[in-house]
Formats: structure tokens, sequence, C-alpha cells
């Protein structure tokens, strides 16, 4: 997991995103897909590229 390798809390994560941390909780077990603009963000926060983060859904 990319914040666990990182050492944040899902607060201090939630934190650089502007999000709660029960967002951040929330996607992390999948109960939810970010906006694309958190996706963005996600993506920034890490320095990676989104689709290095996400996957599409198999068809």
């Amino acid at each position: 997991m990319l914040r666990a390798e990182q050492a944040w809390s899902q607060s201090e994560l939630a934190a650089r995103l502007g999000v709660s941390r029960q967002t951040v909780n929330a996607i992390e077990t999948g109960r939810f897909d970010p906006s694309l603009e958190l996706a963005f963000k996600l993506a920034r926060v890490f320095g990676l590229l989104i689709e290095e983060i996400f996957e599409p859904e198999n068809e």
C-alpha cells in the first residue's frame, strides 16, 4: 500500500489531499472510487501516474 510505504497515517494522507480520513479509508477498502480530480491529487502526492495507482475494472 502506497500510504504505508510512506509511513503516513490515513489522517496525514487525508490532510495532504484535502479530504476526510473516512474518504481515504473508503478508497483503500474499495468502497469508494475517487473522482478524477482526487485521483490526480493522489498521483501527485505519491509522484506517480494515475495508471500506476488505479487499474481499470475488467470488462
